[in-house]
């Protein structure tokens, strides 16, 4: 079944927690009989059901399971009827009732201890499953980002996550809990009665089949429930990312309307899921009473029989067992419509678990020698899972220190040019070397360690100054954050915040000006202190006095490395050593500046459209 496929990969961990789980179960159950036990003296002395003088039976000469428990039960109702003689029946009933307290008490307390251990196995494997679920979605591949939608994956490591934690992790002490009830239930009344308990597992069958037949579509439809609310969760992170567009087009009646015809899509869905879920509990108890009128009817002839092997007390006794048996029975069946709908999240969140990265690291990995002498792509080919290429036989060298720039119009491949040598993608054709290794043939972590990447869009975090500035960088000192924060151009207004360093600069930096998220998003280059840096439209989005301060930032940090520079302004790359131009996924001229103006080709038609 999945659910113990589920339970094998994450309770291994929480073995010692299970076992005593499964201990204080067993013995809250065995004490919950005895407790029990206590209603045939009573009700016996009570009616005066049993008029009968007892005699000892010798446990020695018994032979055979029943003989010895009718010798066991012989002997025990010797003992209250001497007690009864001798004390007198008022007496003997105080001493039933403080033993059905004492036992009561220790059957409660085993119940508490088995919950007690409960608790860290789900809070545990919970827990577990989010570190999965994070880890897998950090490690992937960023192709992978590109073919799914935010919001989806948003989905499933929350509402998915959490429906586990609702309906799997919330039934798992029901799974370890009721059947060792309903087990050791089950026997002892095989013990008071095989006849009758013969009888009841007949019946038995056709209540489980009908619940079954209840539930059978539930992990159909929470599968669909939890898409909902993927497409919900979509569309909420598309508006807070683009509201600035949404007010500005007066669009909010167009996304609000489209909202709530999810949202009442979403909802529809849910009642019909929660609706067949609740009506597991009042189904699985008008079929137990059901059963328990038919075991009256069947067990009352038995007993009026002349040949029963029960009087009226046990038959009492039986009933009450029977009638234990299904709380546990109807909990079991709310747990197995609450997995129901759980393993449609499972199954949700294990479609990232399983996915696999096409970025493989090598088994035999090789070191990138120091220092840095050059990089080469050779005959690199690239497109995006489609037979459409987005680069085509590039060859180019890159020398240590150099500083080349990438130029052409949207769509031409410069991006994806320098995302190649991070193995942000991998090639489709072709090689890329740095100091003639393979880059396929170097761990990831340490070809990532050569470089250092700032963005068109300053990817910071809701955290200070100081551990943006140090994100990624290890045991950085105070000293050398503030020389990178200088040499940045941005430690004047870091100090003028209230904290300074230790400011929140809020969600994405949104407390900071574009100019100066930039010039965070560069000292944190600065601190890493990469020999290769990739500048991907950098300045593109600032105005002419923030990229005058970016830029310069910017020149400082180019100082003494590899630039690879994807320029949209191209007077920023005037005084690169080498500008490539691409068209369509070629370079269809490389050479410096004015070199390239000489040409007369496509650059200078570049420069040409951006003076006009």
């Amino acid at each position: 079944m999945p659910i113990f496929k589920l339970l094998g990969r994450f309770i291994p961990p929480y073995k010692k927690e299970v076992a005593l789980n499964i201990l204080f179960n067993l013995l809250s159950t065995i004490l919950s009989l005895f407790s029990f036990a206590a209603i045939i003296p009573v009700l016996q002395i009570l009616f005066g059901i049993s008029e009968t003088t007892l005699q000892y039976v010798d446990m020695a000469v018994v032979h055979g399971l029943d003989e010895w428990i009718s010798a066991v039960k012989n002997n025990v109702f010797c003992l209250i009827q001497e007690q009864i003689t001798v004390s007198g029946a008022g007496w003997v009933l105080f001493m039933l009732g403080l033993f059905l307290v004492v036992m009561t008490f220790f059957k409660c307390l085993t119940a508490w201890l088995a919950a007690f251990y409960m608790i860290p196995i789900r809070t545990g494997v919970l827990r577990d499953l989010r570190h999965k679920l994070y880890e897998k979605v950090v490690s992937l591949p960023i192709g992978f980002f590109t073919e799914e939608r935010k919001g989806d994956i948003m989905s499933r490591m929350t509402s998915d996550v959490q429906e586990v934690e609702n309906s799997i992790m919330s039934s798992l002490d029901m799974l370890l809990k009721d059947p060792i009830m309903i087990l050791i239930y089950l026997l002892t009344l095989f013990f008071i009665s095989w006849q009758l308990t013969l009888f009841v597992l007949i019946l038995l069958p056709l209540s489980g089949w009908l619940i079954g037949k209840i539930g059978k579509s539930l992990k159909r439809r929470s599968t669909k429930g939890q898409e909902q609310t993927a497409e919900l969760l979509t569309q909420i992170e598309e508006t807070l990312s683009g509201l600035r567009v949404v007010k500005a087009f007066n669009a909010e009646n167009k996304l609000i309307s489209r909202f709530d015809r999810l949202n009442n899509q979403t909802r529809g869905t849910f009642n019909r899921i929660n609706r067949r879920y609740s009506l597991a509990h009042p189904m699985s108890e008008f079929l137990g009473t059901a059963v328990i009128a038919i075991l009256l009817w069947y067990g009352g002839g038995l007993i009026l029989s002349d040949h029963s092997t029960i009087d009226a007390a046990e038959f009492i006794y039986y009933l009450v067992i029977f009638y234990s048996i299904i709380n546990p029975a109807k909990d079991l069946t709310k747990a197995s419509y609450s997995i129901r709908k759980g393993l449609a999240s499972i199954d949700r969140i294990d479609k990232i678990l399983n996915v696999q990265s096409n970025i493989k690291e090598p088994a035999d990995p090789k070191p990138v020698n120091y220092p840095l002498s050059a990089i080469n792509y050779r005959n690199v080919s690239f497109s995006y899972g489609n037979d459409i290429p987005v680069l085509r036989n590039v060859n180019l060298d890159i020398r240590a220190g150099q500083t080349v720039a990438f130029v052409g119009q949207s769509g031409s491949g410069k991006t994806t040019l320098v995302d190649l040598l991070p193995r942000f993608y991998d090639v489709t054709s072709g090689e890329i070397l740095i100091n003639g290794v393979n880059i396929k043939d170097v761990l990831t972590h340490d070809l990532r360690s050569l470089m250092g990447n700032v963005n068109q869009e300053a990817i910071l975090f809701n955290d200070t100054f100081l551990n943006n500035i140090t994100f990624g960088v290890e045991n950085a000192t105070m000293e050398e954050v503030v020389t990178a924060a200088r040499i940045a151009n941005a430690h004047d207004f870091i100090m003028a915040t209230p904290d300074g360093y230790d400011t929140i600069i809020g969600d994405r930096g949104s407390r900071l000006s574009g100019g100066q998220r930039q010039r965070i998003s560069i000292a944190r280059a600065i601190l890493k202190n990469p020999p290769v840096l990739i500048l991907d439209e950098a300045t593109s989005a600032l105005d002419t006095e923030n990229e005058r301060l970016v830029q310069e930032a910017l020149e400082n940090l180019m100082k003494n490395r590899t630039t690879l520079v994807v320029a949209h302004r191209l007077s920023t790359i005037r005084n690169a050593d080498l500008i490539c131009v691409l068209n369509d996924g070629e370079i269809v001229e490389r050479g410096t500046h004015d070199e390239l103006l000489a040409l007369n080709g496509y650059y200078t038609k570049l420069v040409s459209m951006q003076k006009s």
